[in-house]
């Protein structure tokens, strides 16, 4: 079995500001999820975050990840321009991409889908959620039930700014009755993305066991794949039936 590379990646400044969320994630959000992948062993993880040199994402981390997961929120600014366009270029290359919850507003994620995708609505009061599964046949919710209930989470609603995904696998419900698109797969280039909704900083969302689930079957799922060997450009004649 190949070994998957995955960089979990986080702006990791609410840890360092906010009691409850140091409280709740002493090792960080990514060395909550980190600290689970690390679990399955046929993944390699590490960490990168936003205050480390090149926000942690050299160009020797990216050449050797395989999968990206990112978490940010406050700082979405903060992340260079430069950054975020090779952390684009990869995803079209080959690398998975995984954006979890407020991730929806990063430059990453905007670049990729070419829209406002911090664009929704949003109330934080504790809600329940339930994640309806909507495509029981994909890998990404291998081994789960019709449903993910969370007890308390910060509420998404519709119209969410993102364009129509290629596998919608699951949808939100919340108790003051708004709907969401929480589990969004899209290709781009040799690239695969997926958005995961859960993951609010000030509840447990990522000691959650499915949350979890989801998020290691999301990192199988987005691993680069071998593909074809395209060409752009001006190309000779008769190059495209071998020259003859």
């Amino acid at each position: 079995m190949t070994t998957i590379k995955v960089t979990v990646w986080n702006e990791y400044r609410h840890e360092k500001t906010n009691p409850q969320v140091a409280e709740i994630y002493p090792e960080g959000i990514h060395g909550a999820i980190a600290g689970h992948l690390r679990t399955a062993g046929e993944l390699d993880v590490s960490t990168a975050t936003l205050d480390e040199p090149e926000h942690g994402l050299t160009d020797e981390v990216l050449d050797r990840t395989d999968v990206l997961i990112w978490w940010g929120h406050l700082a979405h600014g903060d992340v260079r321009d430069d950054i975020a366009d090779k952390v684009r270029e990869r995803v079209l290359q080959g690398m998975g991409l995984i954006v979890l919850h407020s991730g929806h507003g990063s430059k990453v994620f905007e670049r990729l889908l070419g829209t406002r995708t911090g664009a929704l609505k949003w109330r934080d009061d504790g809600e329940r959620e339930r994640l309806w599964v909507i495509e029981h046949g994909h890998p990404i919710v291998d081994g789960l039930g019709d449903y993910i209930d969370i007890p308390k989470e910060e509420m998404y609603g519709e119209r969410f700014e993102i364009p129509a995904p290629d596998e919608l696998v699951l949808i939100s419900w919340f108790e003051g009755g708004e709907v969401f698109r929480s589990g969004c797969c899209y290709r781009r280039g040799k690239g695969k993305l997926f958005y995961f909704r859960p993951g609010h900083e000030t509840f447990p969302v990522y000691h959650h066991p499915q949350v979890l689930q989801v998020i290691h079957n999301a990192v199988k799922w987005a691993a680069p794949t071998r593909g074809a060997t395209v060409s752009y450009g001006r190309i000779a004649s008769g190059s495209l039936n071998g020259g003859q």
